[in-house]
């Protein structure tokens, strides 16, 4: 199999309320069957993102954030170093994006580009279904994703 030039990762479980933006989102980009295109679901844990966009040339990742204050629905596009640096705002997972880009680095298993669109939840406790205001986002997070693929010259009609 041929390596893809760009990886959609959705971080997240679509059973922790608006932690399923990331899978959410990645459902909805896989559908188009985009080429060169891999869509992926991870946990956030640092090795499974290293295995997933390892030598691609651009990785989006797609997850959501608790922020202080919270205004839920909101999509940051930032990198890792820019989120790890906010105070205010952290990933849903304990370990995840920001501690795997060190480590990807430390073993030479990081993407050429790393985009992450970062989406403020409303809520991340057990039950199935996003808040009003992140499902609201989702077609905004996809037609993100879109816009960084089309910058890599991946189209929907190629």
């Amino acid at each position: 199999m041929t390596r893809p030039r760009a990886v959609v990762i959705g971080v997240g479980n679509e059973y922790r309320r608006d932690d399923g933006i990331g899978p959410a989102v990645a459902a909805r980009i896989d559908a188009l069957g985009l080429p060169g295109v891999l869509v992926t679901l991870c946990d956030g844990e640092p090795a499974g993102l290293l295995d997933i966009w390892a030598g691609v040339d651009l990785a989006i990742v797609v997850d959501a954030v608790l922020c202080e204050p919270s205004a839920p629905g909101r999509i940051w596009r930032t990198t890792v170093d820019a989120l790890r640096g906010r105070t205010r705002a952290t990933s849903s997972h304990a370990l995840g994006i920001p501690d795997a880009l060190p480590l990807g680095r430390a073993l030479g298993r990081v993407p050429g580009e790393l985009v992450v669109l970062a989406v403020e939840a409303a809520r991340l406790d057990l039950g199935a279904g996003l808040s009003d205001p992140v499902a609201a986002a989702v077609p905004r997070v996809v037609q993100a994703v879109l816009a960084e693929l089309e910058r890599l010259g991946t189209r929907k009609d190629s």
